[in-house]
């Protein structure tokens, strides 16, 4: 049995060491010189001032990472707004039609984005002669596209399962409006709900580069991912330098995620148990 344990551990031991690797290199990267980095260097380096000065006197990141914050903590605010009102109405309220509405939604996960990558943009060139605050190039438009998802309408609609309809009918009989049901019973039960969506949605809002790219063409507007980018396509890359801004660009999200880690796994289970 002890033999047993003993591989088992060694076994998760390793698969850890496999996981948490490629951060363990960025974080050792970011002290080096880009010729030591080549070399494949495992140790720490003495460079990462030097590398933290050029990345900031080179190039614009704080206002690449201020753009991203903005494009994430706009989009995941509607986002999860809009996914729960979505999801609560889907479980809550009966209409004859509303899971053929529900499976064409969730038929619509299976449409990869760059087939609809340029009629958005079409679309967008459109629209910005008529409202050029929400047109190309506007980190509006960034964020518009990503307010609604099938996923989290679909999260939210499966966790709702378990909120307990004896609530509603109570705030109906205390003389709750609809909406103030939700907002006042559905929203402060389902924290844990709303921290798991809150999570995935700041990330991939975060970690978002191709319709940024596509939308995107001033420098000023640009965000975090396409700076990076940028650094990697240059004749000559500083390799100390691109990690160090992968390194600053991890650490938002990493943040929040060990923040609210126990209610996005409470989160989670409760859409699985849903």
């Amino acid at each position: 049995m002890k033999v047993k344990k003993f591989f088992l551990y060694l076994f998760l031991t390793v698969v850890s060491f496999i996981s948490i690797f490629p951060f363990l290199w960025m974080v050792i990267s970011m002290t080096n010189k880009s010729v030591e980095i080549t070399k494949g260097r495992l140790l720490p380096g003495n460079y990462l001032i030097e590398n933290l000065k050029n990345l900031f006197a080179s190039y614009d990141i704080a206002t690449a990472l201020w753009n991203s914050f903005i494009v994430a903590f706009v989009t995941t605010i509607l986002a999860i707004l809009v996914a729960s009102l979505a999801g609560y109405g889907f479980e809550i309220h009966r209409s004859r039609g509303k899971n053929i509405v529900f499976n064409i939604l969730l038929l619509s996960l299976m449409i990869p984005f760059a087939s609809i990558m340029i009629p958005l943009y079409r679309m967008f060139g459109k629209i910005t002669p008529y409202a050029p605050a929400i047109g190309i190039d506007t980190l509006a438009a960034v964020i518009l596209p990503s307010i609604t998802t099938a996923f989290l309408i679909f999260f939210f609609r499966q966790n709702t399962k378990m909120f307990s309809k004896e609530l509603i009918e109570a705030g109906r009989i205390d003389g709750l409006s609809e909406l103030g049901i939700f907002f006042r019973i559905f929203i402060p039960s389902m924290k844990n709900t709303y921290a798991a969506a809150a999570i995935i949605t700041f990330m991939t809002s975060w970690n978002n580069y191709m319709w940024p790219l596509v939308i995107l063409q001033s420098t000023e507007k640009k965000t975090i991912p396409l700076l990076i980018s940028n650094l990697g396509a240059a004749y000559a890359p500083d390799y100390g330098v691109i990690y160090t801004a992968i390194v600053i660009a991890t650490l938002p999200t990493a943040l929040i995620f060990f923040l609210l880690q126990k209610h996005f796994v409470a989160g989670m289970m409760g859409s699985v148990k849903g």
